[in-house]
């Protein structure tokens, strides 16, 4: 059962993604090509890679051919010339992505995977930002990283011969880390500026959850401006319309229309598990200690209403639970003979949920100490108070949290 709510809790933002990653499969390892380590996490080079990196290369062919300075260069030239600032972007790609993971690591997290796909890339980092300022800062150094290469090849293109194809890669590289970096800024989820967004009504409400559909609904907003103002613009120039411009729109507006969904669906879950306590959530249990027949136990449960038997050893910690499946199945002549050891389940270890546990703190317990128990054991200063059903945690996070 802890498994149904391993997967319904990582909605609730605990893994962090940077980009347009799914949250939902962010415990899952992607497929892809270990090209080296940093902040002790594999660079993945994914398949998707090089279907973008196809895509771009024609689409920049196509873009350059025709123009007037590539007027004197062949097909395989304006192509190499492509496939070159494609992967100059990617490279300024990669340069965001590695700066999100080191400073990742600076604030305490564990950096996972820093990936090259089909979106450009994504940092994986898994631990919980407890202060708005660690997503601020792992989030606004992305955009500086594009800011200082943007004028270093700037630079690099008032060096180079004039009119070169190595000037005219500069330039281009020039204005794809000013691109990248101001794009990244837009204060819509999941783009940078989107995290930045998220920290600031974080810190001002005292809410994450608020930042995040904040945030999420803004970067939809924003999907909707791009794709209309790029259409607004290609009809009503003079001229033919440019068409490649509007495919672009296309793409940044399905990026970031997916990708504010996948926040505000985050946002909403959390704010659903921020209304989960184990109080309220435990029901009731009676206790009968280790090596006692299960008639004893059938005794202490009767007139207790739904209650869970709990198996307590002789210092009155919990072991374990009676299962109702194996206690049928034990002939009633021999119930007196039988120690409820016989039918128990072993609670694992460290499983004991604190009384005062709620929200994704309570979630954070469950899945890294629950593995695939049914129940387990909710204590008040050492005293076991009641039992908490794994599953209902988790169909009370898919449902809404209202008791």
């Amino acid at each position: 059962m802890c498994a149904a709510l391993r997967r319904v809790k990582c909605w609730t933002g605990d893994t962090l993604y940077d980009e347009s990653v799914n949250t939902a499969t962010a415990s899952m390892k992607r497929s892809g090509w270990t090209i080296g380590h940093i902040a002790d996490a594999p660079i993945l080079i994914t398949p998707s890679w090089f279907v973008a990196a196809a895509f771009l290369t024609v689409l920049f062919a196509w873009s350059i051919h025709g123009q007037a300075f590539a007027q004197d260069f062949s097909m395989p030239v304006i192509i190499a010339v492509s496939l070159a600032f494609v992967l100059l972007l990617f490279g300024s790609v990669f340069c965001h992505e590695a700066a999100h993971a080191l400073m990742a690591k600076r604030r305490g997290h564990t950096v996972t995977e820093v990936a090259v796909t089909l979106w450009g890339g994504h940092t994986q980092y898994t631990g919980r930002a407890t202060h708005p300022d660690d997503v601020a800062l792992v989030s606004v150094v992305g955009p500086l990283t594009n800011v200082v290469l943007a004028t270093l090849f700037w630079v690099l293109q008032h060096v180079l011969p004039g009119g070169s194809i190595p000037a005219l890669l500069a330039f281009a590289a020039f204005f794809s880390n000013v691109f990248v970096g101001a794009f990244n800024l837009l204060p819509g989820l999941p783009l940078d500026g989107g995290q930045i967004l998220e920290a600031i009504v974080w810190r001002a409400t005292g809410w994450r959850s608020r930042g995040t559909l904040v945030a999420g609904w803004t970067g939809r907003i924003l999907a909707i401006v791009v794709v209309v103002a790029v259409a607004v613009w290609v009809f009503t120039r003079s001229g033919s319309p440019d068409y490649t411009n509007l495919l672009w729109a296309a793409f940044v507006g399905f990026f970031l229309w997916s990708g504010a969904g996948e926040a505000i669906r985050a946002g909403e879950m959390r704010e659903k598990a921020g209304q989960i306590d184990a109080r309220t959530m435990a029901t009731r249990c009676v206790m009968v200690r280790s090596g006692r027949s299960m008639a004893d136990a059938a005794r202490a449960a009767s007139g207790v209403e739904a209650a869970a038997v709990v198996v307590a050893d002789p210092q009155g910690h919990p072991k374990g639970w009676v299962s109702a499946s194996a206690a049928a199945k034990i002939p009633e002549d021999k119930l007196a003979s039988t120690p409820v050891d016989a039918a128990m389940v072993p609670f694992p270890e460290g499983c004991d949920v604190d009384v005062a546990l709620a929200g994704t703190p309570l979630l954070d317990h469950l899945v890294a100490t629950a593995n695939d128990a049914k129940i387990v054991p909710v204590v008040d200063n050492g005293a076991v108070v009641g039992v908490l059903d794994v599953a209902r945690v988790a169909e009370r996070l898919r449902a809404g949290g209202a008791t």
